[in-house]
């Protein structure tokens, strides 16, 4: 114990660089959580939490029985597959090609272009997507006509919304985040490409048996990390974006939980898909661990 105390005395101002994020978690992660028994009651302003009466599972039963829970659960899930298969692997792709750039002012005035649109908000961003494929006056719309194709009238074509919901994130998310794995990329030791130089190894190898095995830790964790929030998805990109014509494909858990519990104030009943979001969301991160530490020697814990 007081090794332990004297650690902490030694580097105690790294752990003062900690107490932001410690407060940050028990302010916003930890004492809200006292809220999630709203779930069992009818929730009455009037009465407050604790006075509220107890209904049970009640909610649960609701949910479960209901049949667009089973539709938007689905949206949700789809969505997220398909940002797993198309935006996650996007940011490692930019980082390879950037680290691959020799010339340094070219490379960095790419950087700076596709990091800049995730410094926009998503009704920023959202809006100039839409106005982009405006069937009136939208660019895309202007060059199909001039190419005798037609107008299509994309943002409310349920066949359209999840590929423009994937394109529109590619597009604003991937520099930001090819940011971390240009980091890892700077951490590998540059013996190891001139060993692989010395050895006869081609660029492309290089890439399979050096590059890609010096990043595999930090793939593997934000790997993880995005499978555990597959049962969430950016309330505010969705919202921005559909409309009631594409609800079939569009309508995910967080957009639902607003139009529910705030336009709605059915504050018990949305509590509940928290809940259940975050019940699925605990065993799909649990599960990804397992399955790291099973075929790799990386994971979260």
């Amino acid at each position: 114990m007081q090794a332990h105390w004297r650690r902490i005395a030694k580097y105690k101002y790294l752990y003062l660089l900690l107490l932001p994020g410690f407060a940050w978690y028990l302010v916003y992660k930890y004492l809200p959580m006292y809220g999630v028994i709203i779930a069992f009651k009818d929730f009455n302003f009037g009465k407050g939490i604790w006075d509220s009466p107890w209904v049970g599972w009640k909610h649960f039963d609701f949910l479960f029985g209901y049949p667009d829970f089973y539709r938007i659960v689905k949206n949700t899930i789809l969505i997220n597959v398909y940002e797993l298969l198309f935006s996650f692997p996007a940011p490692i792709i930019l980082a390879l090609l950037l680290n691959e750039l020799k010339n340094l002012a070219f490379k960095r005035s790419i950087q700076t272009i596709v990091y800049f649109p995730h410094f926009l908000s998503w009704v920023v961003f959202g809006g100039i997507v839409i106005q982009l494929l405006s069937p009136n006056d939208g660019l895309v719309n202007q060059l199909r006509e001039l190419f005798g194709w037609g107008s299509v009238h994309y943002m409310t074509q349920s066949d359209y919304f999840r590929p423009i919901i994937i394109g529109s994130l590619i597009l604003k998310e991937t520099g930001w985040l090819a940011i971390i794995y240009l980091a890892a990329l700077s951490a590998i030791d540059p013996e190891q490409y001139e060993a692989a130089t010395i050895d006869g190894a081609t660029r492309m190898q290089k890439l399979v048996h050096v590059t890609l095995p010096g990043i595999r830790n930090t793939i593997v964790i934000l790997l993880i990390l995005k499978i555990g929030n597959m049962m969430d998805y950016g309330f505010e990109q969705i919202y921005v974006m559909y409309n009631p014509t594409v609800y079939d494909v569009g309508d995910v858990l967080s957009t639902y939980i607003y139009r529910v519990g705030l336009q709605d104030a059915q504050f018990s009943l949305t509590t509940a898909i928290g809940l259940f979001q975050s019940v699925i969301g605990f065993f799909l991160i649990w599960g990804a661990n397992r399955l790291a530490q099973r075929f790799s020697d990386n994971s979260i814990w």
